[in-house]
């Protein structure tokens, strides 16, 4: 019977230490913001880094609410730290004449499989 209940609590610990993502691990995620900047027209005018500019992470692929932001250095490169192994969307908000908010956001989705991992995301491109 002790065996039983030990083996019970030891389930219990075990089931309640799995984590999901968010905060609290050793991995991060880096990368940049580039804007493109166009003109009344439409066309492009020029390129350059998105110095600061928010950027947005979202913990899980279910979250439906943006968790942590951070602004841009002034290369356009931003980093999360002490992320757990997990999905996360990355996202900012981009300029959209036809859209009936004035924007439109422009994410990329990330994985971290291990911990201590740097993980570089694909470059969040918005225009401006």
């Amino acid at each position: 019977m002790r065996k039983i209940v030990i083996l019970i609590v030891l389930s219990i610990v075990f089931i309640g230490c799995n984590k999901v993502e968010g905060e609290g691990g050793t991995s991060s995620i880096t990368g940049k913001l580039i804007v493109n900047d166009l003109n009344g027209l439409g066309n492009l005018q020029a390129t350059f880094p998105g110095a600061d500019e928010d950027v947005f992470i979202v913990y899980g692929k279910d979250n439906t609410t943006y968790n942590d932001k951070v602004s841009t250095s002034y290369d356009g490169t931003y980093r999360f730290d002490n992320l757990t192994e997990g999905s996360y969307k990355l996202f900012s908000y981009s300029k959209c004449d036809t859209c009936a908010s004035g924007s439109i956001v422009v994410s990329v989705d990330v994985e971290i499989s291990a911990k201590k991992q740097v993980i570089e995301a694909a470059d969040i491109v918005i225009i401006k």
